[in-house]
């Protein structure tokens, strides 16, 4: 029988969840409790509705999560509506604990590369960040300073379950995560607006942390001139900065070009 009463204590569950309670994140909609399967996230609790476990992809996964002993409970839209953040629910979510991960993390795959978002704010630019890091082959994100939590339910949906697979790690300390990386070895590239070198001009074929700072402000003045490099990417007047997503993805995938050409020249000679 489905639960119908949005004062059902599940309800509270999975609004914790979306609130950020600190311990789970919240999973919704059918590609991203596939992806936590797929990554063996430990989820705890997932909800569909009669109408939406009816349909064959969401009754895959539901008969996945139960063979994995998952708890999966039947709720009435209405419900559905209540535990769903999104303005139109997917029928299906659930609960996972929250991908523990430290620093040195970001940094443990091969000659790393890493992006740093340092005061992002919008949730939506963090997990978009994080998608594009995976897609160019980073080693990790640090979601830094006032950044959104990479783990929030906007961030995770932006990044298309990124998040649950790339080492990605949260620091309120933006000068702790750039500690890390010096220690690492890593070339410290500053992105700004106007003034530094090319990106196109600049060697992100090492040991790379790049830093991206947050919508309007950017970097802050003082990180900026510490870093070892600042890079610009060259636009075209009357257009003065990027989104904080695309200045990542920009720089990312020129780092990727440059390791895959290295790659290249040492196989071919």
């Amino acid at each position: 029988m489905a639960i119908t009463s949005r004062q059902n204590p599940i309800v509270s569950r999975f609004r914790d969840a979306a609130n950020g309670d600190g311990a789970s994140v919240l999973l919704d909609g059918a590609h991203l409790v596939a992806d936590a399967i797929a990554a063996n996230a430990a989820i705890a609790l997932a909800a569909v509705t009669t109408v939406s476990r009816a349909k064959p992809e969401i009754a895959a996964i539901a008969d996945s999560l139960a063979q994995r002993g998952v708890e999966v409970t039947t709720v009435g839209v209405s419900v559905m509506n209540a535990i769903s953040p999104v303005r139109s629910p997917a029928g299906i979510v659930a609960i996972a604990d929250r991908p523990a991960r430290a620093l040195a993390d970001v940094f443990a795959r091969g000659v790393p590369l890493v992006a740093v978002a340092i005061d992002v704010q919008d949730p939506g630019n963090v997990g978009a960040i994080v998608r594009v890091a995976e897609a160019a082959g980073a080693s990790g994100v640090v979601a830094a300073g006032a950044s959104a939590d990479p783990f929030g339910w906007k961030a995770l949906r932006g990044s298309m379950g990124s998040a649950l697979r790339l080492p990605v790690a949260g620091s309120a300390d933006a000068e702790a995560a750039i500690d890390e990386a010096r220690r690492r070895g890593c070339r410290i590239v500053a992105t700004v607006p106007r003034g530094g070198t090319p990106v196109f001009e600049t060697d992100l074929s090492g040991p790379v942390v790049i830093l991206v700072g947050g919508e309007g402000p950017g970097l802050r003045p003082a990180i900026a001139a510490a870093a070892g490099v600042r890079v610009t990417i060259p636009m075209q007047p009357p257009v003065e900065s990027l989104n904080a997503a695309v200045t990542a993805a920009v720089i990312l995938y020129e780092a990727h070009r440059q390791r895959q050409y290295s790659l290249f020249k040492r196989v071919r000679y």
